[in-house]
């Protein structure tokens, strides 16, 4: 893969979220509101966009049956581990950027319009979505072009349509996508990334609702 044909990629998939994140910031990060109509919306667009991307890399002779997740218990089993490493990671970092009251200085993200079912159904799509075209297309793709590259600009898309989660939240998502790509490149995996992305998405909506 060409660096040009990865931009291609990451602008189909991720240049609306792109945008609309750069206009969270200058509105000066407002609060995230997840409702089930909002859930929807944005499963429809990345199931679009994903398949737009599925065909521009057919068009480009792309293997693109190496991208779908094999699901299993021995991957969702390693998925949970990287997902505890991640906390493990936010927890040493976070500190760093705690408000004078010690909570964490973050954009407030809010679930009361959300069902469980729709939050479930969202994280599966938007943890697959995100991962497969990041570290199964991006990542995989632009390793003979060196470790930097192949690290460097899957991990700059990701932060860049990340960017409404305000300062500490991109670093956040900085710790998070360090972790999932080392595993990645190291092991060939895509399905305990994609795992560790989903209980990302839904851990949030169970430790809020409770």
């Amino acid at each position: 893969m060409s660096i040009r044909e990865a931009l291609v990629v990451a602008t189909i998939c991720f240049g609306l979220f792109t945008l609309w994140s750069v206009q969270a910031v200058l509105d000066g990060f407002p609060d995230a509101e997840f409702s089930d109509a909002s859930n929807v919306i944005g499963i429809g667009l990345e199931l679009a966009l994903g398949g737009f991307a599925l065909l521009y890399l057919r068009m480009r002779d792309f293997d693109v049956g190496a991208l779908y997740p094999r699901p299993g218990l021995g991957g969702a089993l390693v998925g949970l581990a990287l997902y505890a490493a991640i906390w493990v990671a936010w927890a040493a970092v976070m500190p760093l950027f705690a408000r004078e009251d010690g909570a964490p200085e973050v954009v407030a993200f809010s679930y009361s319009g959300s069902s469980l079912a729709l939050i479930v159904l969202f994280a599966m799509v938007n943890g697959a979505f995100e991962e497969i075209f990041l570290l199964g297309v991006m990542a995989r793709g632009l390793r003979h072009h060196g470790l930097s590259v192949a690290v460097g600009l899957p991990l700059l898309v990701r932060i860049l349509y990340h960017l409404y989660q305000g300062p500490a939240g991109v670093v956040s998502v900085l710790v998070f996508g360090l972790i999932l790509t080392a595993y990645y490149l190291r092991s060939g995996r895509l399905w305990p990334v994609v795992f560790a992305h989903i209980l990302a998405d839904i851990v949030p909506f169970v430790l809020g609702e409770g």
